[in-house]
């Protein structure tokens, strides 16, 4: 009788002590982040170039300036062997592992987040490239699935090595034509999901509890996006945030934005995010942030520091725009910590 009186009271004991573990989990998780963000991954080869830049006359790291202004999350691209003659930066090798360990480094030491894109290709890939890298090419596809899962492993360890580890991770950019051209094209649609799903098992073998997003251009299409999403689950490809693109020579009004990100954000369990964006600061962070019912929103501006409707001079000098991000922020960001 004893005997059988402590083992109700180890029972009991336990239950409270894995109910608690369980809330401490959940609260981790749950906590809500609102994300204003920047792709800045020109920013080494601006330097290289020469460029210095300054906000208000000051001259700062690009990096802190944007920390400044509210900026809480950068963005970096990275290319499979950019270095390649077919490359996006032949020789120089421009938004390679060793480049990208580097502004790591950077963003981590300003003590902001850091989101990594992978490209899975030598040069750009988007709606309209997305190049297999030349050493891939001439691989069978079970090997290059496997070359697609250990290029995905060898990135992420050598940042986490250097206690720089992602904070969000993108599998492809701008997949919704698909990724590493012919193999998983949209004429190739089980290979496509096939190397998804590589990248994925990629990323979770280096980390369980890192964010994957999957990221479209389709920003304004609303049915185009749900078709994509709809496989990708039907197929069961594992993620937890839905990025977009908004560019509305590409994408639409933003009404159509609106449309598409309510829907999206009513009908699928992940987090929405607009991940690339230059026009309409304003408006695009007052849609994206004004979600409802999700744990995670915000954008990422797409190269502010040199292209489209860009934050600082060709010169380096920050412009009015910048001072936009400020007022941003204390709206959606500084509210949230």
């Amino acid at each position: 009788m004893k005997n059988k009186f402590l083992m109700k009271k180890l029972f009991v004991f336990t239950c409270i002590i894995l109910c608690f573990c369980l809330q401490a989990v959940h609260s981790q998780v749950s906590i809500p982040e609102n994300i204003l963000g920047a792709d800045i991954s020109f920013l080494p080869e601006l330097e290289a170039r020469g460029i210095i830049f300054s906000d208000k006359g000051v001259s700062k790291d690009a990096i802190l300036i944007l920390k400044e202004k509210g900026f809480n999350y950068i963005r970096l691209r990275i290319f499979v062997n950019p270095a390649a003659v077919s490359g996006y930066s032949p020789k120089k090798g421009f938004c390679d592992l060793t480049h990208t360990l580097a502004m790591a480094r950077r963003i981590h030491d300003a003590g902001l987040k850091f989101l990594l894109d992978f490209h899975y290709s030598d040069n750009w890939a988007d709606p309209g490239h997305q190049i297999i890298p030349a050493a891939w090419k001439n691989l069978s596809f079970p090997a290059l699935k496997k070359e697609f899962k250990k290029h995905t492993i060898e990135v992420l360890t050598a940042l986490k090595e250097q206690h720089t580890f992602p904070d969000m991770i993108q599998v492809g950019n701008e997949i919704n034509h698909g990724i590493v051209w012919p193999v998983g094209d949209m004429d190739h649609q089980d290979q496509l999901i096939d190397l998804l799903k590589e990248g994925v098992a990629g990323v979770r073998k280096v980390s369980k509890a890192v964010p994957i997003m999957m990221h479209l251009a389709c920003g304004g299409q609303n049915e185009e996006s749900r078709k994509f999403l709809d496989q990708l689950i039907a197929k069961k490809v594992s993620f937890d945030i839905i990025g977009q693109s908004y560019y509305p020579q590409w994408h639409g009004s933003l009404d159509d934005l609106k449309n598409n990100l309510t829907d999206l954000a009513k009908n699928y369990p992940q987090e929405v995010v607009v991940v690339e964006y230059t026009a309409f600061k304003r408006e695009v962070n007052e849609i994206a942030f004004s979600i409802a019912d999700k744990k995670m929103r915000g954008t990422f501006i797409w190269e502010p520091l040199n292209t489209w409707e860009k934050i600082f001079e060709k010169d380096g000098t920050s412009n009015a725009l910048i001072d936009l991000y400020p007022e941003i922020s204390k709206k959606w960001i500084l509210p949230s910590h």
